[in-house]
């Protein structure tokens, strides 16, 4: 079984080859297909990308200028030929030691999508920000409301489909509103959904984290008309 790694990238000079390193240590176990898709990078990702890791990525898309996290995971999406997608940040909030929690209800035929949660059951995780957790749950909450799911961290960049599934759905969000579209129109499709507990080490703002309030406030707009 093939597993197409999505990796969306901007601006992530000091983590991608780290964490290309760390999926690379994986290759002996799975079969991977790793995608790389560098969202314009002003801050010599691309360089690192074209002259140091080209052993550690199956293909990589250089976009010709920034147009988000959703637009760039759709590229991915689209040139994708695994039986699986999951999809990894550049940074290194999420490990790729939680793969096989991630992957293993699809492997095993017991669900189509799989969502991780950085709020239940994982082994370790750093403490998030008071304000940055709430507005995660509440988006959630909102989500849940549209969707009749129950999941707890809807907002998690960590998430693996079945390809046929992911493929069959018209994503549109070019941003970080990628997360609840995608939640949205799966239920729609009322696959079978999985949750796991993960690892997270998140950072901080002045560490390179991207999203903030105009996120929060186009996730709840895709809530509320998609």
């Amino acid at each position: 079984m093939k597993i197409s790694i999505i990796i969306p990238c901007f601006n992530e000079s000091k983590t991608i080859e780290v964490i290309l390193k760390k999926i690379s240590d994986l290759k002996s176990t799975h079969n991977f297909e790793i995608i790389v898709v560098d969202d314009n990078s002003t801050d010599g990702t691309r360089n690192i990308l074209q002259n140091e890791c080209k052993e550690f990525y199956t293909k990589l898309l250089l976009n010709e200028k920034n147009f988000g996290k959703g637009y760039s995971v759709r590229k991915g999406i689209e040139i994708s030929t695994g039986n699986i997608l999951l999809i990894q940040d550049a940074d290194l909030e999420y490990d790729p030691k939680d793969y096989d929690k991630i992957l293993s209800s699809i492997i095993n035929g017991k669900a189509d999508v799989v969502y991780g949660s950085r709020f239940s059951g994982s082994d370790e995780r750093k403490i998030h920000f008071f304000w940055h957790t709430l507005a995660n749950k509440l988006l959630t909450f909102f989500c849940n409301l549209k969707t009749n799911l129950n999941l707890s961290d809807m907002e998690c960049g960590f998430k693996a489909f079945k390809s046929e599934v992911i493929k069959e759905i018209n994503l549109e969000e070019d941003r970080f509103g990628f997360e609840p579209e995608v939640t949205i129109k799966l239920a729609r499709k009322k696959v079978s959904f999985y949750e796991v507990g993960i690892n997270y080490y998140g950072r901080s703002y002045e560490e390179g984290k991207k999203i903030g309030i105009k996120d929060a406030l186009r996730a709840l707009y895709v809530i509320l008309v998609r």
